[in-house]
C-alpha cells in the first residue's frame, strides 16, 4: 500500500518548494514538527515562506516512500537536539555554570545560564537548553550513570 505522495522538489539553491492540489508552486517551503519529542512520528506541517500551513501530515507512516525520505531529510538538516549521555563535571552548582557532557554526538560543553534553563518533559525526560539557545535531550535521567545523577540531581 502506498501512501500519499507529496509533489516535493529543490530548487537550485536547495530550497524546498511544495506544488499542492490545484497546483501552485510555493517557494522556501519549511518542514516543522508538531511534537518534536513525545510524537517525533506525527504531526509534521509544511509551512510557506510566509509561516503559514499549506498541508498538515498526520502521521509520516501515511506517506509514500519517496515523500517519507524528502520529509525526514528536511527535518534532519533543520533540527539539532543533542541527546546526553553523560556528565563529566559542572564548573559550580549555582548559575550560570558550564557543565562538560558527552552527547550522542560527541563530547562537548554547555553554559547553564538558569536552572529553569532544564525543563522537565515528563517523570524522567529533561530539555536543558544552553546559552546558545541549543537544546539538550535527556531521554531517561534515570538510565544516566552514578556520576551523571549525582551532578543533575544538584540542579533539579
Amino acid at each position: 500500500m502506498s501512501g500519499l505522495e507529496l509533489q516535493l522538489q529543490r530548487d537550485p539553491s536547495g530550497q524546498l518548494i511544495y506544488t499542492d492540489a490545484a497546483g501552485n508552486e510555493h517557494h522556501n517551503v519549511h518542514v516543522v514538527r508538531a511534537y518534536p519529542i513525545s510524537a517525533p512520528d506525527e504531526g509534521i506541517s509544511l509551512l510557506g515562506d510566509d509561516g503559514h500551513e499549506l498541508i498538515w501530515i498526520a502521521t509520516l507512516t501515511g506517506l509514500s516512500a519517496s515523500s517519507r525520505i524528502i520529509v525526514e531529510t528536511e527535518l534532519a538538516t533543520r533540527e539539532f537536539m543533542p541527546k546526553i549521555a553523560s556528565l563529566k563535571s559542572v564548573s559550580s552548582y549555582a548559575t550560570p555554570s558550564v557543565w562538560k557532557i558527552t552527547t550522542d554526538r560527541g563530547d562537548t560543553t554547555l553554559t547553564l545560564k538558569a536552572e529553569d534553563h532544564i525543563r522537565r518533559l515528563n517523570d524522567t525526560a529533561l530539555l536543558i537548553t544552553d546559552s546558545q539557545g541549543i537544546s539538550f535531550l535527556i531521554a531517561d535521567s534515570a538510565k544516566l550513570d552514578r556520576h551523571s545523577k549525582k551532578l543533575l540531581d544538584r540542579f533539579l
